[in-house]
Parts: C-alpha cells; sequence; structure tokens
C-alpha cells in the first residue's frame, strides 16, 4: 500500500516510518483498512516482535515470511535499538496525523454562533431596486417544468394526497386550510426558477409567508420584504434561520418576483456522518443574494438542528403558511454531481 503511494520499493527501514508518512500526507482521507494496517504496523515496531515469533505475527495478521526479502530484511533491522526508536516515534506521529485526517474526513459545518436565531440585533441588508419585474422567463430545453399556469399534475399534498391550491390566470395560489404541497419527483443537486407574488397581508411574518423548500428540508423564505421589517434571517431570499440574504433585492407586493437557485444537496456516509454539508446560491430577482452559503443544517423555526442522514433525492415543496401567495412558471433542471 505505501510503497505505492511512494512509488517505488521499499529498500531500507527509513521507508517504514516513510511509509506512514506518505499516508498521512496523502492528498485522500484514509479509509478505516489503511488506518488499520497503519496502526498494526505500529504494533510490531512498538512490540519488538521477533521474526521467530510466527504465531503473534499471524494473531496480528502479518507472516513476514511470506513477504518478499527486501521487506523480511526491514523488519529484521528494525530489531536494532536505534531504527526501532526512531520508527516508533515517527509512526506515532504519523498515526496521529494519518487519525486526524481521518475524522477531518466527516464534513465540518460553519458556526452561525454570532447571532441567536431570528436576532434581531443582526444588521438589515440594504435596499436594492432590482428594476421592474418581467415577463416570465422561458424554460431552457432540458429544463423539467412543474408548473406551466395549467394545472398540478406534478404536484401532490405532502401526505400523498391531490395538491388542492387554487390555479387561475397562470398561476397557483396557496388556499388556506390546503396544506403545502411538493413535487411528485424527487431531487437532488438542481438549478431551480420560480416566480412568486406576496400580497401585504400585515406586519413582519405575518406579510406574504411561504417558503421554496429543497428536498423537503431546506428553506429559501418567502416573504413581503418591501418596506417591512422583520429578523434578517427570515426575510425574503433568507436562507431560513441561518443567512440573510446579501442585499434586499424586492419588489413591491403584489408584484411578479422571482428566485433562480443552484442547490448541492448534502452528502452521507454510509453509517449517517455528514460527509459533505448542502450549499445554496440564490439570485432574488437577478440579484445575487446568497453566494454559495454553507448550510448548517436543516431550517428550521427558532433553532438550528443538525444534519440527519436522508435520502439523496427528495422533493421540492411550496410552503402554506395561511396566505394568499401566488406561483407560477417554475421549472428545474437536474445538475451532474461534482466531487467538491
Amino acid at each position: 500500500m505505501f510503497a505505492r503511494l511512494l512509488g517505488k520499493p521499499l529498500l531500507n527501514p527509513i521507508n517504514i516510518p516513510l511509509r506512514c508518512f506518505a499516508f498521512a500526507t496523502h492528498r485522500c482521507p484514509p479509509s478505516k483498512g489503511e488506518l488499520l494496517e497503519l496502526r498494526l504496523d505500529l504494533i510490531i515496531l512498538s512490540k519488538s516482535i521477533s521474526l521467530r515469533s510466527r504465531d503473534v505475527f499471524k494473531r496480528i495478521g502479518y507472516d513476514p515470511f511470506s513477504l518478499p526479502l527486501s521487506s523480511r530484511k526491514e523488519f529484521r533491522t528494525m530489531r536494532t535499538p536505534f531504527f526501532r526508536r526512531m520508527a516508533i516515534t515517527t509512526a506515532l506521529v504519523a498515526l496521529l496525523v494519518a487519525g486526524s485526517i481521518a475524522s477531518d474526513s466527516t464534513a465540518q459545518v460553519p458556526s452561525l454562533d454570532q447571532w441567536k436565531v431570528h436576532d434581531e440585533d443582526r444588521p438589515q441588508p440594504p435596499m436594492v431596486d432590482p428594476g421592474p419585474a418581467q415577463d416570465p422567463v422561458s424554460p431552457p430545453a432540458d429544463a423539467i417544468v412543474l408548473f406551466d399556469g395549467t394545472d398540478l399534475s406534478r404536484w401532490e399534498k405532502t401526505n400523498g394526497k391531490p395538491a388542492a391550491w387554487k390555479v387561475e390566470n397562470g398561476y397557483m395560489e396557496v388556499a388556506k386550510g390546503a396544506g403545502s404541497i411538493q413535487t411528485k419527483q424527487g431531487f437532488g443537486d438542481v438549478q431551480l426558477h420560480v416566480e412568486w407574488a406576496a400580497p401585504n397581508t400585515g406586519d413582519g411574518q405575518n406579510s406574504g409567508n411561504s417558503g421554496v423548500f429543497l428536498m423537503n428540508i431546506y428553506e429559501v423564505q418567502v416573504l413581503n420584504s418591501y418596506g417591512n421589517t422583520t429578523y434578517p434571517d427570515g426575510q425574503a431570499a433568507a436562507v431560513y434561520g441561518q443567512y440573510p440574504p446579501l442585499v434586499n433585492a424586492s419588489r413591491p407586493p403584489d408584484q411578479w418576483q422571482s428566485y433562480d437557485i443552484l442547490f448541492r444537496r448534502p452528502h452521507f456516509a454510509a453509517d449517517g456522518a455528514l460527509l459533505r454539508p448542502a450549499r445554496v446560491t440564490v439570485l432574488h430577482n437577478g440579484v445575487l443574494v446568497q453566494d454559495n452559503v454553507i448550510l448548517t443544517g436543516p431550517t428550521s423555526h427558532k433553532k438550528r438542528p443538525p444534519y440527519e442522514a436522508h435520502l439523496d433525492q427528495l422533493p421540492l415543496m411550496l410552503q402554506n403558511h395561511s396566505e394568499p401567495v401566488r406561483y407560477r412558471n417554475i421549472w428545474v433542471r437536474e445538475l451532474l454531481e461534482t466531487d467538491d
């Protein structure tokens, strides 16, 4: 294994700790099996096992008599006090580094502890006039059209029953008591286009409240944020409870607005550990408001829960917050997954 990393045969005893360092500094995180091999190497060094003790080698999975001659010479030389002390010290350091790399293969998420969830003291994003509302943006040829203004055939309630929002004049409208709706199809990495219009129905969170949920878990907030102040991580185009938008690009209530969302799903190991957190970029009315931000976990009200492993593809959801928000021209492009 280590010889392959070094790219040449191992010819002297110094190469044993070098193997450890080659592995510890290798770009790829070690697998559990490779880390176990490092630990077994260390056992051999620290115990000063004689090559004559073949049964001991068998118990820990090594039989030096089955190794190439050059490797057997390495083990014999390692019995000398100088090389043994040198290799043990080096291997210990290498093992610690390798273990650190292994633990780092579990993804880290950013800390937002500087601000409480829905912190009213968090700075309000500056206003930016995005220009007048535009006609609906035509979907590209490879897009999946989720709503073209005619029916809800691609949507259902979150309990699987038929979607019951009002459809008229080329848009759908949240129907009070009809529940949230989700796509019948699941998605992972996507480019999503959504057009919406929020009424002025009150103040703060009670003014045209809804939300676009990616994978039914991660919300980009929909709200009337034109002259309507609320906590910054809950205004229009916020990653709800986590990131306010860079700027407030809202149009007045009842005018059509757009989100263009680039979403990269989280990745999980077989044991449920987070390997890669979700990321999202959002353009609000053509203005960049979320720039490839790393999500700390699911979005939620008054808390920031940690990630929990879930399927690679889940539905998109539109939230029913009992306010008559309208949606039109919704389409999505499925993206190829990347390694970064």
